[in-house]
């Protein structure tokens, strides 16, 4: 079992820390009404990571430790500067499964090894405001570094930490830091503990040569595409840990990887990147499973919500919380056993591969101008054809699929403008605001198509347990009205957008 702590929190240094005996006096600063003494605490803590240290590279920390209150095992999460998530798993001889499966895509199949032990004695203060509720808690650390492995190296410095208490606000640490600045202290220079002891320890993995500037069409593709792989690996843990948006976030990463492929075959060899396409493609359909229902349900809630009261039959709310419940846990469990199977790993690795060696092909070496802005045009033009075919159907299933080719499509070739937009400037920009547009009002239509479909399922469960499946038909006949607001839009949006369009 483990849980989750948002840990905003500064570090400092300097004389003022290396050679006191005791934190600064903070009693006169903005809102603190007393300094608590809360003693010292003796602070056991060993890190673990990869022989080449993957975790520290990626700024994550896994230590186990014992001294103090929150004494087990913690995962540290970056969120952004300065802050992080902590997860915490209790206290065992192993890494717990819990905390290992969220570092799993950055690990992958290598063993996690014992790092680096610091030594830690903690002299702690509680800031307090005038009822007694914790504001932020400052220590100061006397650590002693010993590396276990990749190296022989042992360090000892002092450093001072303050982090929030929970819910605080991120703006008291603004004055507290003035107080610490005018007692000859400055934001320590290394993000964390482990990183200020792999810096003096040791050997230390190196970290990635800077990225350099695109210069030809192949440059600019395969640093959109180092994107969205970063992306997919980044996001992996919130997945896991089913935090907002992240499925919805993971997809579009794999579909803008894919779409990315087949929009510059003429730049990347698709003998190569077919396969792993495809299997992009299969993980987009195993996160869709969750990201669908996800949106299926919102839609549902935020229908029932604008219903009038009169036209509530039945017990609907807690039917489709059910319904939803019950396709969201189903999901969530196959979700998680993709994240964990060989198959993702498999992905993850010809990723890294198809990063590090790419398939690139003569086209990849020319004049981003004219590559690049060729293939972007070749997937408008595929656009427009889609479109026509739809406006030429009549109402009915044929146009609800036609339409929903062309959103595809404009999804691609939003995401080909996207990795075109800083070689080609502002056409390629403004074509992609243009395929968002198109693309939102082709989704709006296709997921009332998809709603129909639930309501359609929702409405048979009603009826078997003898509930009224009014309210479902109701919901059912306003999703068919959005359909064809859509459908009576898009010759209009089309027009504006061909009208506009220079690439």
């Amino acid at each position: 079992m483990a849980d989750t702590k948002r840990e905003i929190e500064r570090k400092y240094e300097g004389p003022a820390a290396e050679g006191g005996t005791d934190l600064p006096d903070l009693t006169g600063v903005s809102g603190v009404a007393g300094v608590v003494d809360k003693g010292v605490a003796e602070l056991d803590a060993t890190y673990y990571d990869t022989p080449d240290q993957r975790l520290a590279a990626a700024s994550l920390t896994l230590r186990r430790r014992t001294g103090g209150d929150d004494a087990g095992w913690h995962l540290k999460l970056p969120v952004s500067e300065g802050v992080r998530d902590e997860i915490r798993a209790p206290l065992s001889d192993t890494v717990p499964r819990a905390l290992s499966s969220l570092v799993r895509s950055r690990v992958r199949d290598a063993e996690l090894v014992p790092l680096v032990r610091l030594l830690s004695a903690r002299d702690i203060r509680h800031l307090v405001d005038d009822s007694g509720a914790l504001l932020a808690e400052v220590s100061l650390d006397r650590v002693r570094a010993e590396r276990l492995s990749g190296g022989e190296g042992t360090a000892e410095w002092t450093e001072i930490e303050v982090e929030l208490a929970d819910d605080g606000d991120p703006a008291f640490l603004d004055k507290v830091e003035k107080k610490l600045r005018k007692a000859g202290l400055n934001r320590s220079a290394s993000s964390s503990k482990l990183a200020k002891a792999l810096g003096e320890t040791g050997e230390r993995s190196e970290k990635p040569a800077p990225e350099k500037e695109p210069v030809t069409a192949g440059d600019h593709v395969l640093a959109y595409l180092r994107a969205q792989h970063d992306a997919i690996v980044e996001l992996d843990p919130a997945v896991r840990r089913d935090v907002y948006d992240s499925v919805h976030s993971m997809r579009v990463a794999t579909r803008r990887m894919r779409s990315t492929f087949r929009s510059y075959g003429k730049i990347l060899d698709r003998t190569v990147t077919d396969p792993i396409g495809d299997e992009l493609k299969w993980l987009a359909g195993e996160l869709g499973v969750d990201r669908d229902q996800e949106v299926l349900t919102e839609r549902l809630t935020e229908s029932l919500d604008r219903l009038p009261r009169t036209l509530l039959s039945g017990p609907v709310r807690t039917r489709l919380r059910t319904w939803a419940h019950a396709r969201h846990g189903g999901s969530r469990r196959r979700l998680i056993a993709v994240l964990d199977g060989k198959r993702y790993l498999a992905l993850l690795t010809a990723l890294d591969a198809l990063m590090t060696d790419p398939p690139l092909l003569k086209a990849a070496a020319g004049d981003p101008a004219k590559v690049i802005a060729k293939a972007v045009r070749k997937d408008f033009t595929k656009v427009s054809d889609l479109v026509s075919e739809a406006l030429d159907r009549p109402p009915g299933a044929d146009r609800d699929t036609a339409m929903h080719e062309a959103r595809k499509k404009a999804k691609r070739t939003r995401y080909a403008a996207e990795a075109a937009a800083p070689a080609l400037g502002g056409g390629a920009a403004g074509l992609v605001k243009s395929m968002k547009s198109l693309q939102s009002l082709l989704g709006d239509h296709q997921d009332s198509v998809m709603t129909r479909d639930a309501l359609r399922e929702l409405a048979a469960l009603a009826h078997a347990a003898g509930e009224s499946s009014f309210t479902y038909g109701v919901l059912y006949g306003r999703e068919e009205q959005r359909a064809a607001a859509a459908e009576g839009a898009l010759p209009e949006v089309w027009e504006a957008i061909e009208g506009q369009t220079s690439v």
